[in-house]
């Protein structure tokens, strides 16, 4: 019979965890720039949780994840700004209806280029990615409000720590069930070996397609949530470059790997700020170079990443096991 999991213990320690740090926060034992810096590797870990949907999961090399993240966080800003209002529940719909429009955007940029493989899908992506920053640079003529390359501004500041917390929760959660369900395992055999899966039946297309979709999705909610935390938007903060970020992350964690990405996601993030604080100022440029050098020695000596496809307890599948 199918033994059942207990969840009792990793809902105590997630709620425990949300209560120790909304405490800290009340009482400023951490301060508004490290409360900042908490909800921005939040943030990264929603975005880089959808990249290793496409990637870590399904095998697709995607180089266009930041211009995904552009569209949510412009989509919900603009949302937000029209209606002029900053209410809770308009702004959770905004940051959803940014993520919807980001997935839709996937979805009909992945239909032609998701028949392409390995580096050519990348270019693809990365030719996307640019089309995104170049747009994004020049929509003012037809919608003002967005600000074109000077940015947009006046954005109201909605994020806070108790939503950011609860979406990468359910962020999780929906990867996990995702992940063991069989479109899951369907997207994990594509990218094992597509044409082996093709063989056995598989709509290879289909399930690269939503997989693409699903990982869009996750980073236009990311790209949604850092525009109103940080409350100005410019393409520059979304140009191909920027993919290469959650690229790394997803990759040192292990592809495959809920739990690297969501270590790796935290760790990267506070590595850079970590070193901002200790470096003095004239080297402080310098932090840019340390981390790359690290994650070149992790993958001389750990090439499979971090966690290189393991999983914490409570995000394995339940075990099937005889009385």
């Amino acid at each position: 019979m199918m033994k059942n999991r207990s969840w009792s213990l990793p809902l105590f320690f997630v709620l425990l965890c949300y209560l120790i740090i909304q405490e800290l926060i009340r009482t400023e034992v951490i301060n508004p720039y490290w409360e900042q810096v908490i909800q921005y590797s939040l943030i990264v870990t929603i975005s880089c949780l959808g990249l290793n949907i496409i990637y870590g999961y399904t095998g697709q090399f995607s180089l266009g994840h930041a211009a995904f993240f552009g569209i949510g966080a412009y989509s919900s800003a603009l949302i937000i700004k029209a209606l002029h209002t900053e209410n809770t529940v308009i702004f959770i719909i905004a940051l959803l209806m940014g993520a919807i429009f980001a997935g839709l955007v996937a979805f009909l940029v992945g239909l032609p280029i998701l028949r392409l493989r390995s580096d050519y899908l990348g270019i693809a992506t990365l030719g996307f990615g640019i089309m995104v920053k170049v747009a994004l640079d020049n929509l003012d003529r037809l919608i003002p409000m967005m600000g074109g390359s000077r940015g947009m501004s006046g954005i109201p500041k909605l994020t806070n720590f108790t939503i950011t917390y609860a979406f990468v929760i359910l962020a999780v959660f929906f990867l996990r069930n995702f992940v063991y369900s069989s479109h899951g395992r369907a997207c994990i055999s594509i990218r094992e070996d597509e044409i082996a899966a093709q063989t056995m039946g598989i709509n290879t297309t289909k399930y690269k397609t939503l997989a693409f979709v699903m990982g869009c999705f996750y980073a236009g909610l990311a790209g949604g949530l850092y525009a109103h935390l940080y409350v100005f938007l410019h393409p520059s903060n979304f140009d191909f470059l920027k993919s290469f970020d959650p690229l790394l992350i997803v990759v040192l964690g292990g592809l495959g790997s809920m739990s690297g990405t969501l270590l790796a996601a935290l760790g990267w993030t506070f590595l850079l700020e970590g070193l901002r604080v200790v470096l003095p100022p004239q080297i402080l440029d310098w932090r840019m170079v340390i981390y790359p050098i690290l994650l070149i020695v992790v993958m001389l000596l750990r090439p499979q990443g971090l966690f290189g496809g393991a999983e914490f307890a409570f995000l394995r599948p339940r075990r099937i096991t005889e009385e």
